[in-house]
């Protein structure tokens, strides 16, 4: 019930639709319940002789007959097609606030999660609140007045025969109950299995040039049916108790039409139930009956709808641990300067990555933070951007905590350039400008100058609308790292981080991409990730790391003289060139 309140207030902006396609299934239910009782008065005037007043009599009812069909037509249009648009309405809705809860998540609830499996709650578990809200709502709502309508329509009929009908009532609920206990936990897994062979599409498809290279395509075919059987199964498991519950229901429906049957012959018999009556009776029998019998679809539907709408809601209540504090202000007019102070950082407690990190950058400076794989290097640059927070200690831009800064403007100050570059599916122009969508044409072709990526773009045969491909395919690793160059400089940015901007290009790629470094050096404050030195050797500050501490800083010239563990980087790397 507590899920349901929940799913109720995010239905409540369809009120109006709701109301009207409630309405409409009253109507509806009335016209159910009224046609039969038209049909039994007809039965009653044919069976105490015709005549003229009869015949009269048999013309009005047919023309209500035709009357309340013709309603029942519009009332059903209504019902459905309302109830279908709110419901539809509701979907796409939820789809858009659990894709934007997930945009706004810290990228700590992305470690342990697959993407495809993000993607299935958003696509198909959503879609079951369109069978909630557009069909096993509104039957309720009809079983439950058709129920209670055609009961008192029996004990005006004959109360004694109306109790009988009652019988089997109290076993069909109680099996439903149990049932709804025994399938939801089944319809759990079968979500969560769909969820995860959603994940291994999702990540065999995006390493589909891997599966080919490596010849790996029937190992990964069987995975895939493996998961694919995992989630049937799961599914079956949940059908075969529909498969027991199901006829079951149809069982003790049948026994409570046996016993009218068998009491009211003997009725009838005694004389005690009109042939009218017999037929009015029979006539509503299967009306009542119609939504005891649809109880086991509804419970079947309505457990798979809730295993689908908790994994929404775990979405939708999962807490960012990256929000604004109370009192945080805009960013104003930041000009760059960057400052750690004591800061320590770990993932896991007690497992620290980071540890008492300190140090100072002007606006303009350019920093480089060097050391070996896994040391901290790059959690250290997504802490500015406050993609996660400091375990203690703290990080001041331009002498203002981050902390005390609103997210969106501290992170619309600062533009990333990553290693492993994402290029939308899209032209080259529309990815530049990605980081800023007003600007014209001239200022994306002005930052890929400054970029050295211009050239490029114009050999190619749609020039600035070359189509890149999904994830910058059809771009070599050298462009894409450039056409994020050329991004971050459009953006303009006071702060721009470089991670491994040169780490897997040619001699003559890194140049290129060492003088669109240089084209923004004092523009904008640099923190520069880097393998290979001689991108950094001009930087302002070297910083570098290991086992999560600075163990060594200064120029390029003051850390070759110092002999230390720089120097030693710096004579392998040379000697590995030479």
């Amino acid at each position: 019930m507590k899920l349901l309140w929940r799913l109720s207030r995010e239905a409540i902006r369809y009120k109006n639709l709701y109301v009207v396609a409630i309405l409409s299934t009253l109507g509806l239910t009335a016209v159910n319940l009224a046609a039969p009782r038209v049909l039994s008065s007809m039965t009653g005037i044919v069976e105490r002789g015709m005549d003229e007043t009869s015949l009269r009599a048999i013309g009005v009812l047919t023309a209500i007959l035709l009357a309340l069909y013709l309603l029942r037509v519009a009332f059903r249009f209504l019902s459905n097609y309302l109830a279908h648009k709110a419901a539809w309405y509701l979907v796409g809705d939820l789809r858009t606030k659990i894709y934007d809860k997930l945009e706004r998540l810290d990228l700590g609830f992305f470690h342990d999660k697959q993407t495809g499996d993000l993607m299935s709650r958003v696509v198909n578990d959503t879609r079951d609140f369109e069978l909630l809200y557009a069909h096993i709502i509104p039957e309720m709502i009809t079983n439950v007045v058709t129920f209670l309508g055609v009961l008192a329509i029996l004990l005006t009929i004959n109360w004694k025969l109306a109790l009988i009908t009652c019988f089997p009532i109290p076993l069909i609920l109680v099996s439903g109950v149990i049932f709804a206990k025994k399938v939801r936990p089944f319809f759990r897994v079968s979500q969560r299995k769909m969820g995860e062979l959603s994940g291994k599409l999702q990540d065999n498809l995006s390493g589909i040039h891997e599966i080919q290279s490596f010849g790996q395509e029937s190992f990964e075919t069987e995975r895939v049916d493996e998961k694919n059987f995992d989630h049937v199964r799961a599914m079956l498991k949940a059908l075969k108790i529909s498969a027991v519950f199901h006829p079951s229901v149809e069982f003790l429906s049948s026994i409570g039409t046996i016993l009218v049957v068998a009491f009211g012959g003997l009725l009838a018999y005694q004389g005690n139930l009109s042939v009218e009556d017999i037929v009015s009776f029979v006539l509503y029998l299967s009306l009542f009956y119609a939504p005891i019998s649809g109880l086991a679809t509804l419970l079947e539907n309505m457990q798979q709808s809730m295993a689908g709408a908790e994994r929404v809601m775990l979405v939708l209540d999962t807490p960012s641990r990256i929000q604004d504090r109370k009192g945080a202000k805009p960013l104003r007019d930041p000009k760059g300067a960057i400052e750690f102070d004591h800061v320590s950082f770990a993932y896991t407690e007690g497992e620290p990555i980071l540890q008492d990190i300190s140090f100072r950058c002007e606006p303009g400076m350019m920093v480089a933070l060097v050391g070996p794989t896994g040391v901290g290097k790059t959690t250290l640059t997504q802490l500015i951007s406050r993609f996660y927070e400091p375990t203690s200690g703290r990080i001041l831009v331009d002498g203002q905590d981050i902390q005390d800064v609103t997210v969106e403007s501290l992170r619309r100050n600062i533009s990333p350039v990553l290693q492993d570059t994402f290029l939308f599916n899209g032209t080259i122009e529309e990815n530049i400008g990605y980081a800023k969508p007003d600007a014209t044409h001239e200022q994306i072709v002005a930052a890929a100058r400054a970029a050295n990526i211009h050239d490029d773009i114009e050999a190619m045969p749609d020039g600035y609308r070359t189509r890149v491909g999904e994830r910058g395919l059809r771009l070599s690793g050298g462009q894409k790292q450039r056409v994020a160059i050329a991004r971050a400089i459009l953006r303009a940015s006071p702060i721009i981080i470089l991670d491994e901007a040169t780490a897997s290009v040619d001699v003559e790629t890194e140049r290129q991409i060492q003088k669109a470094i240089a084209s923004i050096a004092g523009k904008s404050t640099i923190l520069a990730i880097a393998h290979r030195l001689s991108t950094i050797r001009s930087a302002d500050l070297i910083l570098v790391i290991q086992d999560g501490r600075i163990a060594e800083s200064g120029t390029h010239e003051e850390l070759v003289a110092r002999g230390g563990i720089y120097a030693r980087m710096n004579r392998i790397q040379n000697s590995a060139i030479a």
